[in-house]
């Protein structure tokens, strides 16, 4: 199948790593062009390794100013970006009873403002352009509470929200925005959140990784290229009238009718 996305300007936010990388793969797989972006220099170093061709930016995306310079960067030295897909910060895996209020701030900052600080000067440009698909790697969290991932769990719900909401904003611009919201997927922060259930549990990490996929229906978790296959597809013409959807990817984990 022709996805038709060769040549297109793909930006991968958390590209170097994980699900982010999956993704950056699967575009380049494709024949378009990748542009990624990390707050570490050295993972886009390593990840420049492993892709060959791509354009690489380090920025701190939970600062707004540092998001909107990454994207001006982006567009006068990469090009005019016809795809974004955010899926770059996670907020921090904390037992309830050690919540504060800081630690509230920070998960959204992790996550929900990593996010919106891209998507603001992007979608702007996008609109101008009247086309453009926004791809949010979000995740079950802001579907299913977790006692150990509520600040977390709260900017996926608030993402899911934004994402519905923009898309249909943003339709007769000729942007869409798709949410792709994976269940538990073998990537490395899967370990921070086996932390806090053992923690939490009184468990070693390796009981608390049996036990949850346990209770998965298929056996296992998710490979991230198998989250990647459903991120560029709704990226893809193939996917024109995909827009203002939450793709729920967690192997029927949480069966419900949305």
């Amino acid at each position: 199948m022709d996805l038709d996305l060769k040549g297109r300007n793909v930006l991968v936010t958390g590209g170097s790593k994980g699900i982010g990388l999956a993704c950056a793969r699967a575009f380049l797989a494709e024949g378009a062009r990748l542009a990624i972006v990390s707050r570490s220099q050295a993972n886009l170093d390593a990840a420049k390794k492993l892709l060959g061709n791509c354009y690489c930016i380090s920025a701190d995306l939970t600062d707004a100013a540092a998001a909107a310079r990454m994207v001006e960067t982006a567009e006068s030295e990469f090009g005019a970006i016809d795809v974004l897909v955010n899926s770059a910060g996670a907020a921090k895996r904390t037992d309830a009873s050690e919540l504060t209020p800081a630690a509230w701030r920070a998960g959204m900052d992790a996550k929900y403002f990593s996010y919106i600080n891209v998507i603001d000067p992007v979608v702007k440009r996008m609109a101008a352009r009247g086309r453009g698909a926004v791809i949010n790697v979000i995740g079950q969290g802001g579907k299913v509470p977790s006692p150990v991932h509520l600040p977390g769990g709260s900017a996926n719900a608030a993402l899911m929200l934004a994402t519905a909401g923009l898309a249909n904003a943003y339709a007769s611009k000729g942007v869409r925005f798709v949410g792709v919201s994976p269940g538990l997927t073998n990537t490395t922060r899967v370990s921070e959140g086996l932390k806090a259930e053992a923690k939490r549990g009184g468990i070693s990490e390796e009981e608390a990784l049996k036990r949850a996929v346990a209770r998965l229906p298929l056996g296992r978790m998710a490979e991230p290229e198998e989250i990647a296959d459903v991120v560029v597809f709704a990226a893809s013409e193939r996917g024109r009238f995909l827009t203002g959807s939450n793709i729920s990817l967690d192997g029927t984990a949480s069966p419900t009718v949305v």
